[in-house]
């Protein structure tokens, strides 16, 4: 093989590598309020055991960044959101798509049963549905780069 080839085929894989990160759940993502569509926090979506986890590594809603859980009842009482984990131990379940049981909002102090998954139109979006009994609500979170 010539070094013309091998030095191509290097760059054409070099440029593959970051379109094949930008295509999975983990990584950052901006919360949007699906009441009010304003950005709320970034989250940082990482596995860990096989499972995924999510906390709250920075409050972008304007006069929040102090944010406490004051509505939390036990050990998260009165706790900054900044640092908290929202998203415990949800499973792959194929096809991209992640269920737990462990999706908290600290604004509420609920917390819900979730499934998680890319939007198949847009590897940026990520769609996030909370579930209480048969009621659910569906978010869109965009990924931040970085």
């Amino acid at each position: 093989m010539s070094t013309n080839a091998i030095l191509s085929f290097f760059i054409f894989f070099i440029m593959l590598c970051p379109m094949g990160r930008s295509q999975g759940v983990f990584g950052k993502w901006k919360t949007i309020d699906d009441r009010t569509g304003k950005p709320k926090a970034i989250i940082e979506i990482y596995e860990e055991d096989g499972k995924m986890h999510g906390k709250v590594i920075e409050i972008v809603e304007e006069g929040k960044e102090n944010f406490v859980c004051t509505k939390c009842e036990g050990e998260l009482k009165d706790k900054p959101v900044l640092g908290m984990t929202i998203i415990e131990g949800a499973e792959h379940h194929g096809n991209g798509v992640y269920k737990g049981d462990k999706l908290f909002d600290p604004q509420q102090a609920m917390t819900f049963r979730c499934k998680i998954w890319l939007n198949p139109d847009n590897p940026d979006e990520l769609k996030v549905r909370g579930y209480l009994a048969f009621i659910y609500r569906t978010q869109t979170w965009i990924r931040v780069d970085g």
